[in-house]
């Protein structure tokens, strides 16, 4: 990428060459806060609208690991990591909260490269699935663009297996939208890639807290 539509039209003071130190530094603080209060307001946001729904889905969460349902999370590249984060999460809580079993399908990369190479990228998570669920286990999708075609077909084999599906999507919620093989979608409205994945590490650790919340709630 060129600097045009690149890092000088995100920091154009940077390559101002008759600006002083001072003034750089102002610009960069000013940018700085900026961004951090556009972050703040997309989260805020996401949460807020999306509240009722993510008590919902919590809930729902909160009885498979009751029933004995474990959560299977999944996506590609930066949501490959925020797929970990999830899991890690729901397994790993720290003192006080209930570990729940949880697995990423982005962890075995020996899995992933033989789906890939012998069948093709767009069965690596669906046909893990159909290997490891079982009825009221969870399927988390997370995608910044909701069109991802490895994540559509995971959640059909889910949904075709009794599995709840919650999905984490952005833009308009992409292909992930137009679906009816996901129990429960929250679509972050904006077109930065970086926002997006920002404020689905809000929405599922919101859904994280909820789904402990309802469990310590039920007893269970």
């Amino acid at each position: 990428m060129g600097r045009e539509g690149g890092v000088e039209s995100l920091y154009p003071f940077l390559y101002a060459g008759d600006a002083d130190l001072d003034s750089v530094l102002a610009q960069v603080r000013r940018s700085t806060v900026e961004k951090a209060a556009e972050i703040v307001a997309l989260r805020r946001l996401a949460v807020e609208r999306d509240l009722p729904r993510l008590v919902d889905c919590a809930r729902a969460m909160a009885r498979s690991f009751a029933d004995g349902g474990r959560l299977f999370s999944f996506g590609n590249g930066g949501s490959s990591s925020d797929a970990q984060a999830v899991a890690a999460t729901f397994l790993h809580p720290g003192p006080g909260r209930r570990p729940l079993p949880a697995w990423s399908l982005t962890d075995d990369v020996a899995v992933l490269t033989a789906l890939a190479n012998d069948v093709g990228f767009e069965v690596v998570f669906a046909r893990q699935i159909a290997a490891f669920a079982k009825p009221g286990d969870v399927a988390v999708g997370l995608s910044t663009s909701g069109n991802s075609d490895n994540l559509i077909r995971a959640f059909e084999e889910a949904s075709r297996r009794g599995l709840l599906t919650v999905g984490l999507a952005g833009y308009q919620g992409g292909k992930m939208a137009e679906v009816d093989t996901i129990d429960h979608l929250f679509v972050v409205p904006s077109s930065s890639v970086h926002r997006i994945q920002e404020a689905q590490t809000t929405t599922y650790h919101v859904l994280w807290e909820l789904t402990q919340a309802a469990l310590a709630a039920d007893g269970s």
